[in-house]
């Protein structure tokens, strides 16, 4: 009788593990999942058994989400990339390396003295304690994770300012015949000087930058992209009043609709062509 116990435990340990893998099973729909890590930014992007992700918000809350939609079993993330070095959006990704293999890391030259603060040092010292292989990108840089394209829209060559946030990655994802376009914490000057460049025509999906700031996202950039779905990552009661009424008003101007996780938490946005 004990040993005829101990077959029901480890078949029931069995058909738990095959449940488990089931339930897991890569999606074969490109995921965008915009992760509710308060204010800050946080995108995991995946298709199958890729993985990219853009910021890491300002806490270990970052960990969670990539729990909630990696399989349980995949600890690599292909790619990750910084948009720019403040807190709210590098935080999490000091404990992402901790905990996850990355293969390359997209980011701004963070030895530039503009950057310099002891989060960015702790930051550089876990890139640089990893196996991670370290790219500088600028405009017209490009890369390809299976049917993934990125293209990288901002900062040009040798760009300058005085505001961190304008130094923010712009990358612009392709699969197949859907677009989105990730925008950091780009301001006004930046998003007015896509907007004139810009040529790919209108996307799918929009990242509004800098939670909803009105020193954001642009008319004129809303006008050249005309996205389909515009997503702003925010925390909830939030004490800069993001997202501003005037940046909603316009962006309901241009756009089919507006996913915010400090409404609906994780925002998950699946495509599949």
């Amino acid at each position: 009788m004990v040993f005829s116990k101990y077959i029901v435990i480890i078949l029931s340990l069995i058909a738990s593990g095959v449940w488990i893998s089931v339930f897991q099973t890569p999606n074969s729909a490109l995921q965008i999942i915009a992760c509710d890590v308060g204010q800050g930014d946080s995108i995991l992007i995946q298709h199958k058994n890729d993985q990219i992700l853009i910021d890491g918000g300002p806490s270990k809350d970052v960990l969670d989400c990539l729990g909630r939609h990696m399989p349980y079993w995949d600890h690599e993330i292909e790619l990750i990339i910084l948009t720019h070095p403040e807190k709210d959006h590098y935080g999490g990704l000091i404990e992402v390396l901790k905990t996850y293999q990355a293969q390359t890391f997209l980011t701004n030259d963070l030895s530039n003295l503009k950057f310099s603060s002891e989060g960015v040092s702790v930051l550089r010292k876990s890139i640089g304690g990893s196996s991670a292989r370290v790219i500088h990108p600028t405009t017209g840089t490009k890369m390809r994770l299976g049917l993934i394209y990125l293209d990288i829209v901002h900062p040009t060559e040798g760009f300058r300012d005085v505001n961190t946030n304008n130094y923010s990655i712009v990358t612009l994802l392709t699969y197949n015949d859907f677009k989105a376009i990730f925008t950091g914490d780009i301001e006004n000057m930046v998003s007015d000087t896509i907007a004139d460049n810009w040529e790919m025509g209108t996307v799918d999906y929009i990242k509004i930058p800098h939670h909803g700031s009105k020193n954001g996202i642009s008319e004129s950039l809303l006008q050249a992209t005309m996205p389909k779905t515009a997503v702003i990552s925010v925390g909830e009661k939030n004490s800069y009043g993001h997202p501003h009424k005037e940046v909603l008003d316009i962006i309901n101007l241009y756009s089919g609709e507006i996913l915010r996780t400090d409404k609906q938490g994780d925002v998950v946005v699946e495509v599949d062509l």
